[in-house]
């Protein structure tokens, strides 16, 4: 029989305890509105069963995970990753590298309905898509395998914080930490379906034909005016609605595609950093240093270095 993890309907102490299975540890902070568990797993195991009472948002901490999930192919679950389980869906889990030395950590977010419901609600009441046959929704099975944005990663890690602390507010800190995680995993999903799908939206979403149209004149001046054009909008609606439906700016879209094309390009031993600068689309070479630096942690020269080295 799976283990189900349920939902508790008031605040309870921080717990320690073994599941059914004897191959993971969980911990347990219990709040308004929703669970966070931390699973640890010591030891390698196959086809481990898991129920959660209420939709939950899993993201992996720490070594692989293979699930199975009802009507779609098996698939690694690494750091850095997340999945939206419904409610009562099975997981069937292999842990193929889990040690003592090396163990498996995952979180998972057991939400209340009531609580997505109302954020989701909210959201379609004042604040819509950009398209209205495409309301906010949790509900999309097709997105449920993500990875995470750095604005999700660090909403996560801020309702871990607050889920731990002493301090007699925190489920009221907790609630509106919860509330911003809902949107930004909305947000995550809406990434996915647009910046990485757009190509099959292009006739049916706006913002499907921006990105289009940033992906094919990415070395070129790309103005606002211009994707407010593409978008049927006016400038204002136009880069307050993106924000809204995707958690970045329309020009942090364009910096975070450019430096990907960047990255690419520097991968080529013949390519020099000045070429690399321009071909990206960007026209300032200190300008682009400094940015490159910023987001990836290191010089565009010694990204070259390292990816030749490979």
């Amino acid at each position: 029989m799976p283990t189900r993890v349920h939902l508790p309907a008031a605040v309870a102490p921080l717990a320690m305890e073994r599941l059914h299975s004897l191959v993971e540890n969980r911990t347990v902070y219990s709040l308004d509105g929703f669970e966070l568990n931390v699973f640890e797993t010591h030891q390698a195991a196959h086809r481990v069963q898991l129920r959660l009472d209420g939709l939950a948002l899993t993201t992996m901490l720490r070594g692989k995970k293979v699930m199975h999930l009802p009507g779609r192919a098996a698939f690694d679950y690494l750091p850095g990753e997340s999945v939206v389980v419904d409610k009562d869906e099975l997981m069937e889990i292999d842990f193929p590298d889990a040690c003592l030395c090396q163990p498996t950590q995952c979180l998972a977010v057991a939400i209340a309905p009531d609580t997505i419901r109302h954020t989701v609600d909210l959201l379609n009441e004042r604040y819509p898509r950009a398209e209205a046959h495409q309301p906010w929704t949790l509900q999309q099975p097709e997105y449920a395998h993500l990875t995470n944005t750095p604005e999700l990663t660090d909403t996560l890690g801020r309702l871990v914080a607050v889920s731990r602390t002493t301090d007699a507010n925190k489920d009221v800190l907790a609630s509106f930490t919860l509330q911003e995680l809902l949107v930004r995993l909305m947000q995550t999903q809406a990434r996915q379906l647009i910046f990485h799908d757009y190509a099959r939206y292009l006739t049916t979403h706006r913002f499907a034909a921006v990105v289009d149209y940033i992906k094919q004149h990415l070395a070129e001046n790309l103005s606002i005016d211009k994707l407010s054009a593409v978008a049927c909008m006016s400038k204002a609606t136009f880069f307050r609605v993106f924000k809204r439906e995707f958690g970045i700016t329309p020009v942090e879209f364009i910096i975070r595609e450019r430096l990907g094309e960047a990255k690419r390009l520097l991968r080529h031993p013949l390519a020099s950093v000045a070429e690399v600068c321009m071909r990206a689309g960007f026209n300032n070479i200190s300008y682009f240093q400094a940015l490159f630096k910023k987001y990836e942690g290191v010089t565009p020269g010694a990204y070259k270095k390292q990816m030749v080295a490979v």
